[in-house]
C-alpha cells in the first residue's frame, strides 16, 4: 500500500513536467488535466517500484507522451488524408524552414516561450503531435511513425508543414513592427 505522505513530494517534484508534456502534445488545458491526472493514478500504483528508481521521470514521461496518443486517437478524428491538410485558410504549407540541428541555438525569453506555447497549441493535431514528438521527446522520424502508426513519409510532411505553420504564426505583423 502505498503511504500519501511519501507520494505527495513525488507528485509536486513532476506534477509540472507530466501536465507541459500532455499540454503540449494535446494543445488543451483541460484534457492535459485529465490525461496528467491519469498519469499520476497509474504512478501511485507502481509508486512502490518507481520511488525507487532513478529512472521515474523518464517512465512518467512515456507513459504521458502514450495517453496522450491514445487520447488523441480515440477522442479526435484520424488523422486525416494529405489533400485535407492545408491550413485553416485553406493555403497548403509550401516553404521548408531549418531543422533545429541547422539553427544556431538561441536561449528564448519567458515572453517568446509564451508565443511559441500559444502557436503551437492553435496548430491541429496531426501537425502539433509529431512537432512536440520530434523537438520536445527528441524522436526521430522513424520512432515518431512507430508512435503514430504511420508512414514515415507522412511524418515528415506533417513536420514539414507544421513547421511552416508555426513560422507563419511567429511572424511579426506590419502592424507589431509599428507599420
Amino acid at each position: 500500500m502505498t503511504d500519501p505522505a511519501q507520494f505527495e513530494p513525488f507528485l509536486r517534484a513532476y506534477q509540472d513536467m507530466v501536465y507541459t508534456t500532455a499540454l503540449r502534445l494535446l494543445g488543451n488545458e483541460a484534457e492535459a488535466e485529465d490525461v496528467s491526472q491519469e498519469v499520476f493514478l497509474k504512478a501511485w500504483s507502481h509508486f512502490p517500484a518507481l520511488s525507487k528508481s532513478l529512472s521515474a521521470g523518464g517512465w512518467l514521461k512515456t507513459v504521458t507522451r502514450n495517453l496522450c496518443l491514445n487520447h488523441l486517437q480515440r477522442h479526435r478524428a484520424r488523422w486525416t488524408a494529405f489533400s485535407d491538410l492545408s491550413g485553416a485558410d485553406g493555403d497548403p504549407a509550401s516553404v521548408d524552414i531549418p531543422t533545429a540541428e541547422t539553427q544556431t541555438p538561441t536561449v528564448m525569453s519567458a515572453e517568446q516561450r509564451r508565443l511559441l506555447e500559444a502557436a503551437l497549441a492553435r496548430l491541429p493535431d496531426h501537425q502539433r503531435v509529431p512537432l512536440v514528438l520530434y523537438y520536445f521527446e527528441d524522436l526521430d522520424y522513424a520512432e515518431i511513425a512507430q508512435e503514430l502508426g504511420v508512414s514515415l513519409s507522412k511524418v515528415k510532411t506533417d513536420l514539414f508543414r507544421a513547421r511552416e505553420a508555426l513560422r507563419k504564426k511567429l511572424q511579426p505583423t506590419r502592424a507589431d513592427l509599428g507599420f
